[in-house]
Order: C-alpha cells, then sequence, then structure tokens
C-alpha cells in the first residue's frame, strides 16, 4: 500500500512525514510540493513523478499525501486519506498547522496504529481510541464565539460552528462537560441550466452528518419526514420527499426506515456521516441566472448578467460567487456594478480571461446585476466572440435551508443513564456543486 504518509504545509514544510518502508528518497515531500505548484489551480488528486506514485487530499490548506512505488488503488487510497483525517481532526478538534504542530506526538501515534507497515488497520475513530495513550493539546478558543453560543436545550436552531474546533476525548477529559451531539444536514446541487434560466438537468447529493460528545454513547433514535419514499419508479411523481438511493453508516439500524421512518443508531465518538443519499427528481433551484449578450459594435460586446434568489426573504446566502468566462481574444474587460452595490465586487483577471463577482450577503427574492463591457482584439470579431463567453459558474452557501425538503423531526436519546439531558443541534446547509448556465 503506502510507502509514506506525510502532510505539508501550504508552504511545503513538513510538518508530518511517517516513512513505513524506507524505498523511497527521503526528497519525496519536496518532489511532490514542486509537482504541486506547477498546477494552475489545485494539482490534480493522483499523479506520478520518477516512478512515485502520489496520493493526496487537502485539509485545513494542509496536504496530506500518500506515496507508493507501486500503483495506487485511487478510490481506496484516497478514501483512507480522507479517513486519517477525520481520526485526526477527531483526536485534536481541528484540522491546521498550530494544531498539529503542537500535537505531533499524538499524530504519529494515530498514524502507528492506523497503519501497518502501509497496510490500513484500524482507521476508524472508535477502534483506535483504546489505544490511544496521548491526550490533545487543544487549541484557545474563541471567547467572542463562546459567548455568543446559545445556552439554551432547544432542538431547531442554528449555532455557530464550534463543534469543528472540539476534540472526541472531550468528554472523557472533562466530565462536568455538558453531552452535546450535533446533526447537519448538508446537500450539493447539481443544476444546468439554457441561456433562457430553464433547468436542463439537475440533481442533489446530500448526507445527514452527526458529530457525537455524549458520554457512554448511548443509543439514538433520529426520525425522518414521514412522507419520505426511498427508490424513484420512472415516471412516478410524488409531492413527498423521494431519495433515489441511499447508504449508512455501519452503526446505523435502518430496518424501520420503510415503516416508520426513523432510523437506530449506536453512535460513535466524533464526526461520521449517518447517510448519504442522492436525488435526481425536480426542485426548486435556489438561484436563477439569466444572461443577455449584445454586439454593440464589430469589437464590442455587452453581457448582463442578471441574479435572482429564489428562496424566502428570512433567508440569507452567506455567499455567492460567479464565475464568467470571456473570449480569449479581450483586449479589455471592463466590469460595472449598479450603483451604490453593497457587499460586492467584480474583478477582471487577465490572465486567466475570467470575470469573478462575488456577493458577500444575499437575501431571499433579492436580484442582483453585473455588466461587462468587452472590448476585442483586432483579429476576432464581435459575431464569433460571443460563442466563446460562458458557460457561467456560481458557487453559494445558504445556511438554514435544503431544497429537498428532509427534515429531522426528532432526535431521542434511548438510554439515559443520569440526569443529564444532552444537548441536540440541528442545522441545514445547501452548497453548490456544479452550478452552469449556458450562454
Amino acid at each position: 500500500m503506502f510507502s509514506q504518509i506525510f502532510i505539508l504545509s501550504p508552504r511545503g514544510d513538513t510538518i508530518i512525514n511517517r516513512d513505513f518502508r524506507s524505498d523511497l528518497p527521503k526528497s519525496t515531500p519536496e518532489t511532490f510540493f514542486r509537482q504541486a505548484k506547477t498546477y494552475s489551480g489545485d494539482a490534480n488528486p493522483l499523479f506520478n513523478v520518477d516512478c512515485i506514485q502520489f496520493a493526496h487530499i487537502k485539509r485545513g490548506g494542509l496536504y496530506i499525501v500518500g506515496t507508493s512505488r507501486f500503483n495506487l488503488q485511487p478510490a481506496m487510497s484516497l478514501e483512507l486519506l480522507d479517513r486519517l483525517a477525520k481520526e485526526i481532526k477527531d483526536f485534536c478538534g481541528v484540522i491546521n498547522e498550530e494544531v498539529l504542530r503542537k500535537n505531533f506526538i499524538l499524530i504519529y501515534e494515530i498514524l502507528d496504529e492506523s497503519f501497518d507497515f502501509g497496510y490500513p488497520q484500524l482507521m476508524a475513530t472508535e477502534q483506535i481510541k483504546p489505544l490511544i495513550v496521548n491526550e490533545p493539546i487543544q487549541p484557545q478558543p474563541d471567547s467572542v464565539m463562546n459567548s455568543l453560543r446559545p445556552k439554551i436545550q432547544t432542538f431547531n436552531i442554528f449555532v455557530p460552528n464550534t463543534m469543528g474546533s472540539q476534540a472526541v476525548q472531550r468528554s472523557v477529559l472533562n466530565k462536568n462537560q455538558a453531552n452535546e451531539i450535533f446533526v447537519d444536514i448538508y446537500e450539493k446541487l447539481n443544476v444546468l441550466f439554457n441561456s433562457s434560466a430553464y433547468v436542463i438537468n439537475q440533481s442533489i447529493e446530500g448526507c445527514i452528518q452527526m458529530t457525537s460528545f455524549l458520554q457512554g454513547n448511548p443509543p439514538l433514535k433520529l426520525a425522518l419526514n414521514e412522507d419520505l419514499q426511498i427508490g424513484r419508479q420512472q415516471g412516478q411523481y410524488s409531492a413527498g420527499v423521494i431519495l433515489d438511493d441511499c447508504n449508512f453508516h455501519e452503526c446505523v439500524n435502518a430496518n424501520e426506515l420503510d415503516m416508520n421512518k426513523t432510523l437506530r443508531i449506536q453512535p460513535p465518538d466524533g464526526q461520521f456521516v449517518v447517510m448519504n443519499y442522492r436525488i435526481s427528481g425536480d426542485y426548486a433551484a435556489p438561484f436563477r441566472l439569466f444572461p443577455i449578450i449584445e454586439e454593440i459594435s464589430s469589437s464590442k460586446i455587452e453581457v448582463t448578467i442578471k441574479l435572482k434568489a429564489c428562496f424566502d426573504a428570512k433567508i440569507i446566502a452567506s455567499y455567492a460567487n460567479v464565475r464568467i468566462p470571456i473570449p480569449k481574444q479581450t483586449a479589455n474587460a471592463y466590469p460595472e456594478l449598479v450603483k451604490n452595490a453593497q457587499q460586492e465586487t467584480a474583478e477582471y483577471d487577465s490572465n486567466k480571461k475570467i470575470i469573478e463577482w462575488q456577493i458577500k450577503k444575499l437575501c431571499g427574492g433579492q436580484e442582483r446585476s453585473l455588466k461587462i463591457k468587452l472590448t476585442l482584439q483586432a483579429t476576432q470579431t464581435a459575431h464569433t466572440a460571443r460563442k466563446e463567453i460562458g458557460p457561467i459558474a456560481m458557487n453559494f452557501e445558504i445556511p438554514m435551508f435544503n431544497v429537498s425538503r428532509l427534515q429531522i423531526k426528532y432526535l431521542r436519546i434511548e438510554e439515559r443513564g443520569n440526569t443529564t439531558n444532552p444537548h441536540r443541534w440541528v442545522r441545514y446547509i445547501t452548497q453548490s456543486s456544479s452550478y452552469v448556465c449556458r450562454i
């Protein structure tokens, strides 16, 4: 399997380096970093340099890399690195350079328990937790965020994402701290529009993710929508929530899902994905893009992009970024925002020939517009250049909003061995995966 596993900082400094087999040069981390920096964007997750196979993922700005002299199985290699990252996050609370340098002894201990001679052995937090001796050195908590954190034991509310900075051993190290469990419903949207803003293709890739700090790991009962249905028949339409397919974590018992729409969970410590699901049916896209192109003259084009937020006014998108590719033969490009535009910017990248439109905050029901004036080089006409404009790509995140209408009805602790009522936090997050509009 892996000959080496190492973790590099964004500058290429080696933070962790475990050499399992000593069959690769000591300069392998430097070789990887030089190759990774040759890419204009993010490096390919797998590549080969001088007969050395590299597989890597990026977490918290750090490179987590596995190497081998032999061909690596792509999916398995990336999955193992991802599981290793989750183990480190569960124990340390967060993955960044400062935390890893403070806990480097703990990281090496996790590596040695997870891998033997480069082969995976124990790749789950609950498996290696009894074997880990060292305690994590916690990062300094954000006093401002902690002071704003609600103390009520409510259920359907949004709370700051402080759970990512808490370690899995916290409940063991501090018995006086209240039990907590966090539930996140993440949905990533894939949408393709035509130039008239009509949907050509769309799908949802979602998951229910839990982060458990419950003392004693008591069994849980999670209830979903009563109108939930698994499996879609051809041509079927339903007002309920239909999942095309789904899969579950090994700690989940889904025997009652069809009958009662409930899942029984024996949660491990730390973060885990309860269920992954996919939806390919029709749904209301949260944003609509309306592109308009006008040929002003043989060498000038004017592009107007209108963006409409098609969700409730009470919901606010935390950010929205729109990228508009323009013709390679563009001499000048002038993006213009509307007068008195607030919390948005538009910039022209002359090297990549892309207009970047960034909106920091967008409320439901609002409309924004951007006008782009293009001047072409003498070698190209406006009629031929307009074919090179687009497709428009959009990235966004909308907290406390989900398109599929999948809901957590309740989360119950089945066994209560003490008088403490655990805190249960639930939030919904919708993000873009591939949100594209053709021109």
